[in-house]
C-alpha cells in the first residue's frame, strides 16, 4: 500500500520527471504519487518519451541543448520542484539537469534494472556507481544489515524478450520518424536505433545455431578439467563502461584483460569471453577478440562464447574478471573471486579481490560469506524493489513500492546512505 502523507507536506511536494524506460514504469510511479497528493511534471525529449506519457502533466522541449540547462533550471524555480526522478544518469540531459538540481537543493533520484536481475529495479539517491552513495566500508555494511532479513529469492515476475523488443520498438520507432516534432534532440545511444534494429535482425537469424554452439562449448568447459576464468562482456552503448570506467571503449577493456591475462596468468589457464546476451551484433566481438588474443600469442586459451549458461560457467570457473558488470553478483553469491576494474556498488574490500588484476590471475581471493549475506540483505533492503520494466505486473509493483519509498523518504535506508560521496569516476586510460 502507498505510504500515508500529511497534508502539510503533501503540498511541498512536487516531482520532475525526465527521460524513462521504454514502459509505463514512470507514468505508474506519479500515478501513486498524485494518489497521495503530489504534483508531478514530466519533459518530453523526443515523441517516444511523449508516447510513454499518456497523461497530465508534461511539457515538450524542443529547443537546442545549449538552451537546456537554463531550461530546466527555470522549470525546477517556477514548478517548485523538490524531487528528480531520472533513468540513465549520465545521459547528457539527465547530468545537465542534476547539475542544476542540486545546485538548488531539489533531491535526486536515479532508477535503474535491478543489481540482483531479473526480478527487482534500482532506486537510488543520487545516483548510481560513482555516484552512489551505498557504503564501502565493510564494518558500516556489517553494522548496518544487523537484523535486516534474507532477501525473498523467489521469482515472482518475469516478460519476455518479445515484449521489452517491441516496447524498444514503440519508443525508438516515432523518434526515428517522427524527429522533426523535437529537431533538435540529441540521442545518447551510440548507434541508430535502425542501425541497431538491423544487428539484432541478423542476430536472430543464426540465433539458434549460434546457442547450440554455445551450449556445447559451457557443457565441455563445466565437465571438463581445464582452470579458466570468465570475462562477462557488457553492451558497449553502457553507461557503466563509458562513464563509471577507466576506458573509453569495451575494446580498450578487452585489450588491457588479455594483455594482462597473457603476461602474468598461469600457463595452463584459459579465458572465457562470454558476449552479452543483449549485445546487438554491430561489433564482431568473437573476430575482434581472438584477433587480440593471437596478437598476444595466446592462441588455444580464449574461448569467446556468445550464449549459453552463464551459471554454469560461473560454477567451475577459478575467478572473474569484469569491468563492472552486475554478472559479477552471481559469481560472489557462488563464492567465486572477482576482479573488478571499473567503479560499482559491489566492489567492497572483503568482497572483490583488490589486489592488481596482474596477481589476480595467480592468487584470486574469494569473498566473506558473512560480508557478503550483510551486503545483499543491506542491498536489497535500501536501494531494492521487486519489480521489471516490461511486464504490467512487474511495473505496476516496482511503481508502487517506488512512489513509497518516495513519499516516505526512505530510500537508502536503513543505513545505506554515506555523505559525502566516497566513489569518484575515474580517470580515463590510454590502452594501446
Amino acid at each position: 500500500m502507498t505510504v500515508p502523507v500529511r497534508s502539510e507536506e503533501k503540498a511541498k511536494r512536487v516531482f520532475l520527471f525526465l527521460q524513462g524506460p521504454s514502459s509505463t514504469l514512470f507514468c505508474r510511479i506519479a500515478g501513486h504519487l498524485e494518489a497521495a497528493g503530489c504534483a508531478c511534471v514530466r519533459v518530453n525529449l523526443n515523441s517516444g518519451d511523449w508516447l510513454f506519457w499518456r497523461r497530465r502533466g508534461a511539457l515538450n522541449y524542443r529547443r537546442p541543448f545549449a538552451a537546456w540547462p537554463g531550461y530546466v533550471r527555470h522549470l525546477m524555480s517556477d514548478r517548485k520542484v523538490t524531487d528528480l526522478i531520472v533513468l540513465g544518469e549520465e545521459r547528457p540531459y539527465h547530468r545537465a539537469a542534476i547539475a542544476e538540481a542540486r545546485a538548488m537543493g531539489v533531491s535526486v533520484y536515479a532508477i535503474e534494472m535491478g543489481h540482483l536481475r531479473p526480478d527487482w529495479v534500482t532506486i537510488e539517491r543520487e545516483g548510481l556507481s560513482s555516484n552512489s552513495r551505498f557504503p564501502v566500508d565493510p564494518a558500516h555494511i556489517l553494522e548496518a544489515a544487523e537484523g535486516l532479513p534474507e532477501p525473498d529469492w523467489t521469482r515472482r515476475y518475469s516478460h519476455t524478450f518479445l515484449s521489452e523488443a517491441i516496447a524498444d520498438l514503440l519508443y525508438n520507432l516515432p523518434t526515428v520518424f517522427f524527429w522533426f516534432f523535437y529537431p533538435h534532440y540529441q540521442r545518447h545511444a551510440l548507434f541508430h536505433p535502425l542501425a541497431e534494429y538491423a544487428g539484432w535482425l541478423r542476430r536472430l537469424a543464426v540465433g539458434r545455431g549460434r546457442g547450440r554452439k554455445a551450449n556445447f562449448e559451457v557443457r565441455r568447459l563445466s565437465s571438463g578439467t581445464a582452470a579458466f576464468f570468465v570475462y562477462p562482456l557488457q553492451i558497449e552503448t553502457d553507461y557503466q563502461l563509458r562513464a563509471h570506467s577507466p576506458f573509453r571503449s569495451q575494446r580498450d577493456a578487452i585489450r588491457y584483460i588479455l594483455r594482462s591475462f597473457a603476461e602474468h596468468a598461469p600457463a595452463d589457464t584459459q579465458l572465457v569471453v562470454k558476449i552479452h546476451p543483449l549485445d546487438n551484433g554491430l561489433i564482431d566481438w568473437d573476430d575482434y577478440v581472438n584477433a587480440a588474443a593471437r596478437s598476444l600469442g595466446l592462441c588455444g586459451r580464449v574461448q569467446v562464447i556468445d550464449g549459453g549458461d552463464l551459471s554454469a560457467l560461473i560454477s567451475t570457473c577459478r575467478g572473474m574478471v569484469t569491468v563492472n558488470s552486475t554478472a559479477a553478483l552471481s559469481a560472489l553469491q557462488a563464492g567465486k573471486p572477482v576482479k573488478t576494474l571499473g567503479v560499482t556498488i559491489y566492489d567492497v574490500e572483503g568482497l572483490t579481490d583488490p589486489k592488481p588484476i596482474d596477481r589476480f590471475w595467480q592468487d584470486p581471493q574469494p569473498p566473506s560469506a558473512k560480508l557478503l549475506e550483510a551486503f545483499m540483505r543491506l542491498l536489497a533492503a535500501a536501494v531494492q524493489v521487486r519489480g521489471n520494466f516490461y511486464s504490467k505486473e512487474g511495473a505496476e509493483a516496482a511503481a508502487e513500492s517506488i512512489a513509497s519509498r518516495l513519499l516516505a523518504r526512505n530510500v537508502n535506508e536503513p543505513g545505506a546512505y554515506v555523505e559525502p560521496p566516497i566513489r569518484k569516476h575515474p580517470m580515463k586510460i590510454d590502452v594501446p
